[in-house]
């Protein structure tokens, strides 16, 4: 009788487990009660598998009643009622992001096509006219929702644009022009460069050197919050952090020497010299959204400052402590631990919405592994794991992804989403699928990537005298000198650069393998040719 009763509770505590629904999906675990990915068990499988669910939600979104697909008109996705809330400020910027590196993953000519759509629509239909104080950058929202144009902000209104979702913009248009060679991209980068660095000011504690919103006529700073009831200023709109962006895309104008390059160095170094002495001591990180129109510190604006350190130590002689410093002030500021018993800590949005994020939580896990590949720190590295498993249960089975506790959000759950498991997977490439051959990084741009069985396309489909059977994966880059790291199934037979065979070396031009438990690493390093052919 004893062994019976123990028996069912052992039964029905499985049971238990077994119902519980994370998002759209029963939560799996490991033997110790450690949350798993509910795909599959293979992190690499179900990474690669959740965001190509994601991304072909995207692709296929019914179109809106002006014609446009949804995405063009709406910040949340609503199934059969078209919601009353028009463009997230940074949505398309991030589409753009996201895309442009699950096109380097996957050969996909549909997505560098909507990477183009979503740019040649917004450079017609969403800038600020030439003859504007603030000329020649993004509006980012539609005042009337099915009117097809960005004009304004959602809550400071008409005429009102936000500079750093200019820089964003721009940045992706700066990576556009690398992959299509086409000026006009160029041209529309370096307006809305000339504009943010003509405006530039040296900033201090309370003002960033570029206002968050500026009225693009009057260049008058909005006004962040209006009081519900007089209708008097609580704050204004002088204030975020969130310039990487901006920054990245002057210094990679800088490089190509192209527009007012001396300008350009005097921004950047404004930026990077108020981000040092303000933000990243203070950890004074300030707004982002473009729905939020009171004070609030945000986790985006944050950790991209610290993947931005990462990424360029040569600025930051304390890089490590720099990096931690912010890592542990988002800890201290968004922990929630309201999955803590399936061994996950997940990270909230802002100090003003603290809720968990799918994108944030995914964001905090993607720097926190790329700290621990830099320092050999792995104090975060399991929780990191975790936070992007965690964060695949917010997609269902046809590819929408909800905001936990809230809505399907177009920002969060689509570019701000994707790129976090891309960048994961770059800097480890255990994350990648095992089985399955993957550009996982460049240090340049991938103008073009075709894979085995599609290898017929408009570019980079002639391989003269090699049989095209035995060709894995061909691909292009904008720069002649660059490296790669490419995530393959074997080890490939021979390398081509230029059609010339390459050479198997740790120094210098050549090619290195690295085997892992599955698969293997090839990285690419090219010092006079953009064209590489990988055979099997």
């Amino acid at each position: 009788m004893k062994r019976s009763f123990i028996l069912l509770f052992i039964l029905s505590a499985i049971y238990s487990n077994a119902q519980e629904k994370l998002f759209y999906h029963p939560v799996q675990t490991d033997k110790d009660g450690n949350i798993i990915p509910w795909y599959n068990e293979d992190l690499g499988k179900s990474y690669s598998h959740t965001i190509q669910l994601v991304w072909n939600f995207w692709d296929t979104m019914r179109h809106d009643m002006n014609g446009l697909p949804y995405y063009m008109n709406h910040q949340v996705w609503n199934a059969n009622v078209d919601d009353h809330r028009g463009m997230g400020g940074d949505q398309l910027s991030m589409a753009i992001s996201s895309w442009r590196l699950l096109y380097d993953y996957t050969g996909n000519e549909r997505i560098k096509e909507n990477m183009r759509f979503i740019a040649d629509y917004n450079l017609t239909h969403g800038l600020s006219p030439a003859n504007s104080k603030w000329p020649d950058i993004p509006f980012p929202y539609n005042t009337l929702i099915y009117s097809g144009i960005f004009d304004g902000d959602m809550k400071a209104g008409k005429d009102v644009s936000q500079p750093d979702k200019a820089g964003s913009f721009a940045l992706e248009l700066v990576h556009l022009y690398k992959i299509e060679d086409e000026e006009v991209y160029l041209d529309a980068a370096i307006k809305i460069a000339n504009t943010l660095s003509s405006h530039i000011k040296a900033g201090d504690i309370n003002h960033s050197p570029l206002p968050f919103k500026v009225n693009v006529f009057t260049g008058v700073t909005a006004l962040l919050r209006h009081h519900d009831f007089t209708g008097t200023a609580i704050d204004s709109a002088g204030y975020t952090s969130n310039w990487v962006p901006s920054m990245q895309m002057f210094l990679d104008l800088i490089e190509l020497k192209k527009g007012n390059v001396a300008a350009y160095k005097n921004a950047f170094d404004i930026l990077l010299a108020w981000m040092k002495k303000y933000p990243l001591p203070n950890n004074k990180w300030g707004p982002f959204f473009e729905d939020v129109d009171w004070w609030s510190d945000t986790q985006i604006n944050a950790m991209t400052f610290a993947r931005f350190i990462m990424e360029h130590p040569e600025y930051f002689p304390q890089w490590k402590n720099d990096t931690k410093s912010i890592i542990d002030w988002v800890h201290k500021t968004f922990n929630n631990d309201q999955w803590i018993k399936y061994g996950v800590v997940v990270t909230n949005e802002q100090t003003v919405y603290q809720v968990p994020g799918e994108s944030h939580t995914a964001r905090q896990g993607a720097d926190e592994i790329l700290y621990a590949s830099l320092t050999g720190d792995m104090a975060f590295y399991k929780n990191a794991i975790r936070e992007l498993t965690w964060a695949t249960y917010t997609v269902d089975f046809d590819g929408k992804n909800v905001f936990p506790n809230d809505e399907n959000w177009l920002t969060d759950g689509y570019g701000d989403y994707v790129r976090h498991y891309l960048r994961a997977m770059a800097t480890f490439p255990e994350l990648a699928p095992g089985d399955e051959d993957h550009i996982l990084s460049t240090t340049s741009v991938i103008q073009q990537a075709d894979y085995k069985g599609n290898l017929k396309k408009a570019i980079g489909s002639d391989f003269g005298d090699i049989d095209s059977n035995k060709v894995k994966i061909y691909y292009r880059a904008f720069d002649e000198k660059g490296m790669e790291r490419i995530k393959l199934q074997n080890k490939p037979s021979q390398i081509l650069l230029e059609n010339k065979a390459m050479h198997e070396t740790t120094t210098g031009e050549g090619f290195e393998w690295e085997s892992l438990s599955k698969g293997g690493l090839l990285i690419v390093r090219r010092a006079n040719g953009k064209n590489v052919i990988i055979l099997e």
